[in-house]
């Protein structure tokens, strides 16, 4: 393994920008080569290289925010650790971690607290892995109308991995939980710039937190976590979103109380009502952590705009869910006024992306195709867009309009 202590410092300053003395560029790295322009009002964003990925959509600089052209997703449903997208919270990002020295510490209502490290996690706790989708909270928050504050992120800040690591169980059993235990959280080695900025942390119920399936991840798709990605050890949080899922973890606390930071007691929140929306303007009367992902699907081999021969037209996509499995995919030629189910690829597990294919004909003339997907409890998505006050959870069934020629 390469020396990761400096990954960023040596390597990777010259990438980020950086000179001597200076911690972050002024804007995006120097040598954005290229743009792309996300089909929405300012749309346009630089491609930009950062150590361990390929060009990727830059929404900020500092703290990075990198997020994946789209066209990778039409790869495979596997998303590869180079095109992964990033988000962080805060601008303060650890640079320089010495994978032999790091130590997760695990304390509060416990019998035993422990420091443990990488070695401890890899060689005496059980291994686990699973397929599992990290999507951004506001992942395609940019075709929100009307427009909300945020990140104007394109479809791109969602990806698929294979995540393996300890289950979050077997550490909190071998610290012991207190009877009184309530809730875990969870902090990592990036902070804030100044002091009045809260610092990053989530937190689960005790329950959540030791379904067995959450999971204190080193590896991501056979390899080391990407530095950028969370390196050494990253909580994964199968079936919620992103915002959960903390990189450089090096913090577990268990509380005999409900956890009150600020990224859980006022950011991250959702309406309290079944769809999470409200009618575009309005605040929430109530509001609740965001949790699990709803379902999505999304047709990845034709863009809006394009070109194909009129005849039998393959279609091909992803759709996920938060963790019930998708047992139905069905696409649209003509705007969703009838529809044909589409073939379902192989089953990776329910937190997973699940491929599908469709043969479709299509006359001359322009088409709007349309994918839907329908999920293990029966939820599928809706025609008309949601609104919330965050540019959350968006689900609507997207529309691709291309011409057959």
């Amino acid at each position: 393994m390469f020396d990761r202590r400096h990954v960023l410092k040596a390597a990777g300053a010259a990438a980020l920008g950086l000179g001597a003395g200076s911690l972050w560029p002024r804007g995006m790295p120097a040598f954005a080569a290229d743009s792309v322009t996300l089909p929405f009002g300012n749309g346009e964003r630089p491609l930009v290289s950062y150590p361990g990925k390929r060009p990727m959509i830059g929404l900020t600089a500092r703290p990075p925010q990198l997020e994946t052209p789209f066209s990778v997703f039409n790869e495979g449903v596997i998303t590869p650790n180079d095109a992964f997208f990033v988000r962080y919270h805060l601008a303060d990002i650890p640079l320089d971690i010495d994978p032999d020295a790091f130590r997760l510490q695990v304390s509060g209502t416990v019998s035993t607290p422990l420091s443990l490290s990488l070695r401890d996690l890899k060689e005496n706790f059980p291994a686990s892995e699973i397929v599992a989708v990290n999507q951004c909270s506001g992942n395609s928050r940019g075709f929100v109308e009307p427009r909300v504050a945020g990140g104007q992120l394109g479809n791109g800040a969602m990806g698929n991995a294979r995540w393996r690591g300890v289950p979050l169980k077997a550490v909190l059993e071998k610290a012991g939980l207190a009877a009184n235990a309530q809730q875990v959280s969870f902090a990592g080695l990036d902070g804030p710039v100044i002091p009045e900025t809260p610092s990053f942390a989530k937190a689960l119920d005790v329950g959540h937190a030791m379904d067995g399936e959450v999971m204190l991840a080193y590896s991501m798709n056979g390899t080391d976590l990407p530095w950028l990605n969370g390196f050494p050890l990253r909580l994964v949080v199968p079936g919620y979103y992103g915002t959960y899922w903390v990189k450089h973890l090096n913090r577990v606390t268990v509380l005999d109380k409900e956890f009150d930071g600020f990224w859980m007691k006022s950011a991250y929140r959702i309406p309290d009502n079944a769809c999470a929306c409200t009618e575009p303007g309005q605040a929430a009367k109530t509001t609740i952590p965001i949790n699990r992902l709803n379902v999505r699907s999304f047709i990845t081999n034709l863009d809006t705009g394009a070109q194909v021969k009129a005849g039998e037209v393959a279609l091909r996509g992803i759709a996920f869910d938060g963790g019930f499995g998708i047992t139905q995919a069905a696409v649209s030629t003509d705007g969703g006024q009838s529809w044909s189910n589409a073939t379902l690829g192989q089953d990776l597990g329910p937190y997973s992306f699940r491929e599908w294919k469709a043969t479709l004909p299509l006359a001359k003339g322009e088409h709007v195709l349309m994918c839907r997907a329908t999920d293990g409890r029966g939820q599928t998505q809706p025609m008309q867009a949601t609104w919330n006050p965050a540019g959350y959870m968006r689900n609507v069934v997207e529309a691709t309009r291309v011409v057959a020629v």
